[in-house]
């Protein structure tokens, strides 16, 4: 899967609001275009090609002055529109000498970018990810950089039969999940997956947060819209009501998967507790233990990505438990054959 194979009509999350600084030229690769991201005296985002339009060095590695930057190989300087307002020993500017611009929206702690036609970025497009920025839930920001085509990361999310084995002991706990089948909704632009299991194991990790110990009930209600995108409402509870070892514990997870290259992606997450939430070591250990799980996530997708490019090319084998991830990947398919048909 080459660059051309990229959904480009879509918002991709860039970057967390706090890794874009006052002061900061920050770049960051977004289906292979190298992009530059500062934020201007007034504080608003702006994306730029990060290459020089004379001899192609990295503006990154250029310098600010004030909403401007100087690019520090020959000293040009470009404005936060991309226009060249600046040559060293040259009075005329052409006007051909710019540098191309990204729609840029920021949006809960979340800086999104558009790298396809600018007439079509829609901001409202966006989805809510209400729990990134909400009084009703904590957080921490998790940032990770795979070396996975980001389709096997889509898919990964896509069954989560997988909690069964590859978090046997952190977000598992029960093979239960993995015999149990989700409900599954085909939406406009992805999928709605439902599963619940009643009276199994509790996950390791949800113990320390002060799940019950004897069994439990767990759900996982999510959305996985186009370009990569999951909004996940979980939770557990004691299968018995008369246990008060262990209270109810609901969780709300944000994440967004952002290719960089074909075989590189940048993965950005978060895990909100919706309980407890004076406690900041309940939100320090429910970080700790998710970063930990997709540790896990982590390990066995670049070994199926290494596999994968390493042997023949075989085709997959398809199951029962891959309704969502082949809705959501022919979904991928039809959208990327009429952006092309229609950029053609």
């Amino acid at each position: 899967m080459g660059s051309a194979a990229f959904l480009r009509n879509c918002w991709y999350v860039a970057a967390w609001e706090h890794e874009v600084g006052p002061a900061q030229l920050f770049q960051r690769t977004i289906l292979g275009q190298s992009l530059l991201l500062f934020r201007t005296s007034s504080g608003n985002v702006v994306a730029l090609d990060n290459k020089c339009c004379h001899r192609h060095a990295p503006l990154s590695l250029g310098r600010r002055e004030g909403d401007c930057v100087r690019c520090m190989y020959h000293g040009l300087k470009f404005g936060p529109d991309g226009k060249c307002v600046e040559i060293p020993g040259q009075t005329a500017i052409p006007s051909t000498v710019r540098v191309k611009t990204f729609p840029v929206a920021e949006r809960k702690r979340w800086i999104w970018v558009w790298l396809g036609d600018p007439a079509k970025a829609d901001p409202d497009a966006i989805p809510d990810m209400f729990s990134l920025e909400h009084p009703q839930w904590r957080m921490k920001p998790g940032y990770m950089h795979y070396k996975a085509n980001h389709l096997l990361i889509s898919d990964n999310i896509l069954d989560f039969s997988h909690l069964s084995y590859v978090h046997e002991k952190t977000l598992g706990g029960s093979t239960a999940i993995a015999d149990t089948r989700p409900k599954t909704e085909r939406l406009e632009r992805g999928v709605r997956l439902t599963r619940e299991i009643r009276n199994a194991a509790p996950a390791p990790n949800h113990v320390k947060l002060g799940a019950p110990e004897g069994p439990v009930d767990r759900w996982w209600i999510y959305d996985y819209v186009l370009p990569g995108l999951l909004l996940l409402d979980s939770g557990v509870k004691a299968s018995n009501p008369e246990n008060r070892s262990g209270h109810t514990l609901h969780f709300h997870s944000c994440q967004a998967i952002t290719p960089e290259t074909e075989r590189t992606t940048h993965y950005f997450f978060m895990q909100a507790h919706g309980f407890s939430l004076e406690d900041s070591s309940i939100t320090d250990s429910l970080y700790n233990g998710v970063v930990a799980a997709f540790d896990e996530d982590q390990r066995i997708v670049e070994a199926q990505q290494q596999l994968i490019d390493s042997t023949p090319a075989s085709e997959m084998m398809g199951l029962i438990a891959d309704t969502a991830l082949a809705h959501f990947r022919n979904l991928y398919q039809r959208a990327l054959q009429q952006e092309q048909t229609e950029s053609s």
